[in-house]
């Protein structure tokens, strides 16, 4: 596609094509590591934080339980997370498995990488402001799932 997009009024399609971009962005830099640019956040929140509920990972990824689920079966399938009992009957639990911190340490420098191209491309001081921006709306937006802000 090589004519320029026209710039949409609506804000949700703005924000899920740049979302979108940047995606594929971070994709091409890990594609090395067999890791998708979900699958690095899932991993490096449970590397941050510990063993997580799905749900609890889900509402620091802001993202459906759902697809929480959907994105962790690889994950699990591949040895990377490992899904045991949780707190209750009700829960489960996840955590990091050595073979999966080992991959998300491989990943790290080609993380970096794709941090760098996007500033690289967009502008550090633009980059910092958007990130900045878009947790604003994260932390404002009510959170369908609880009826409260995310």
């Amino acid at each position: 596609m090589d004519e320029k997009l026209t710039l949409t009024p609506c804000h949700c399609l703005a924000v899920r094509q740049a979302a979108r971009q940047v995606t594929q962005l971070y994709d091409r830099h890990l594609a090395p590591t067999g890791l998708r640019a979900t699958q690095f956040a899932l991993l490096s929140v449970l590397d941050r934080l510990g063993s997580l509920a799905v749900h609890e990972l889900a509402a620091h990824l802001v993202m459906d339980r759902t697809a929480t689920g959907r994105a962790l079966r690889p994950l699990e399938r591949d040895g990377l997370v490992r899904i045991g009992p949780g707190r209750d009957a009700r829960t489960r639990a996840l955590s990091l498995t050595p073979a999966g911190h080992d991959r998300l340490e491989g990943a790290r420098p080609l993380w970096q990488q794709a941090q760098f191209a996007f500033q690289a491309e967009y502008g550090e001081a633009e980059a910092d402001a958007l990130r900045r921006a878009l947790g604003r709306v994260v932390g404002r937006l009510p959170d369908p799932q609880e009826g409260r802000p995310a």
